[in-house]
């Protein structure tokens, strides 16, 4: 009986302990210095307004990809976190986010084009210490083009 007794506050005590280590948490991974992520366009015959053309997300944030649709027909694709646009970034983009686009195979971004349109788009994250930058490219007839960067 007493060796059950103790079998049982044993068992007991051991179910206290184990979920109490489960529940805290070790220290995160931080975010990864440079990614990309591939979207898809919208497909033709969308009402007009704004259109969300794909989402990711992850435990360091959330991405959209958007699109002004007019008469049918996707016009401007564009970034938005957490249901804002991203803020421009300034005219000389930091080494960290030019390195990023060559490491993913993308052209050198330059000078933003006027309105991002194409078949497939990709978006380049850059981490350098707390500001993360979204660099966007749209993809027509085959080559990758600039459309725009921004910090979020």
């Amino acid at each position: 009986m007493q060796t059950t007794i103790m079998v049982g506050i044993g068992l007991a005590l051991a179910l206290a302990v184990f979920p109490a280590e489960a529940a805290t948490k070790g220290p995160g991974k931080a975010a990864p210095a440079c990614s990309a992520i591939s979207f898809r366009p919208l497909p033709p015959g969308m009402p007009d307004g704004e259109q969300q053309a794909g989402m990711y997300k992850s435990r360091h944030g959330r991405l959209e990809l958007r699109a002004e649709v007019k008469q049918g027909n996707p016009s401007d694709y564009y970034v938005t976190s957490a249901g804002k646009r991203v803020a421009a970034a300034a005219s000389s983009l930091p080494e960290a986010a030019v390195t990023c686009a060559a490491a993913k195979k993308m052209p050198k971004p330059e000078t933003p084009a006027s309105s991002c349109t194409g078949q497939r788009f990709k978006v380049v994250v850059a981490h350098s210490g707390d500001q993360r930058m979204a660099l966007l490219y749209g993809q027509d007839g085959g080559s990758w083009h600039f459309c725009s960067a921004g910090t979020f």
